[in-house]
């Protein structure tokens, strides 16, 4: 699950052969571009649509991949873009939502784009040099690192889930079972981060990550 993100990182293209920051100064113009353009001139929108569609094509980054990554992401985007016109009243409600979807859907394939044209540690690396502040190149760092581990945590459960009741059972008790092992979960993640923290202040950890050149 290492490749999950960044597979096609270490590919060889002429977008991988970019400097790292120029990489990330241009992911950054596109997503300021998208922010800032209203939503009245919609053709721009189109404009940085098929940019970031010929950045992905030069980068050899397969279409099935995007839509398998779209696919994750959308659902909660569209959950967004409902939930915040609903909480205004209905008050410009479709002109809101359609920019929430629009401006996000352009910064998440510009992201995609991002961690699939260098690996993540070099983009963490990066940003140490450009002056992020360690504890949040930290925070990343083992965000990547330890999200597949919660993972395989998650599988663990629905496996014993699926087990206790046979893979048959009512929309109710597969609500309360999925309630029941969201909590599960996170008691256990709270618990294996105390046992890291605890086992990396014993060998030295002083919030600074290193990397071999």
């Amino acid at each position: 699950m290492s490749t999950f993100w960044d597979r096609y990182g270490r590919s060889v293209s002429p977008c991988h052969r970019l400097p790292s920051g120029l990489k990330l100064g241009l992911t950054a113009v596109v997503i300021l571009i998208s922010i800032a353009v209203p939503l009245e001139n919609w053709p721009a929108y189109g404009v940085l649509g098929c940019v970031l569609f010929a950045g992905h094509s030069i980068a050899s980054i397969p279409l099935s991949y995007l839509l398998k990554r779209l696919s994750l992401f959308m659902p909660f985007l569209v959950l967004m873009a409902i939930s915040l016109p609903l909480s205004q009243g209905f008050e410009r409600g479709g002109a809101i939502s359609a920019m929430i979807v629009a401006r996000g859907t352009l910064a998440f394939l510009a992201s995609l784009w991002l961690v699939n044209v260098m690996p993540f540690e070099q983009l963490l690396m990066t940003l140490r040099s450009l002056g992020v502040p360690a504890m949040v190149v930290a925070i990343l760092a083992f965000m990547y690192r330890y999200v597949f581990v919660v993972w395989d945590e998650l599988d663990k459960l629905r496996t014993a889930q699926r087990a206790r009741s046979f893979g048959q059972a009512s929309l109710w008790f597969r609500w309360k079972t999925l309630a029941q092992t969201i909590g599960m979960l996170l008691i256990r993640s709270l618990e294996r981060a105390e046992r890291i923290h605890g086992a990396m202040c014993a060998r030295g950890w002083d919030g600074e990550v290193r990397w071999l050149e």
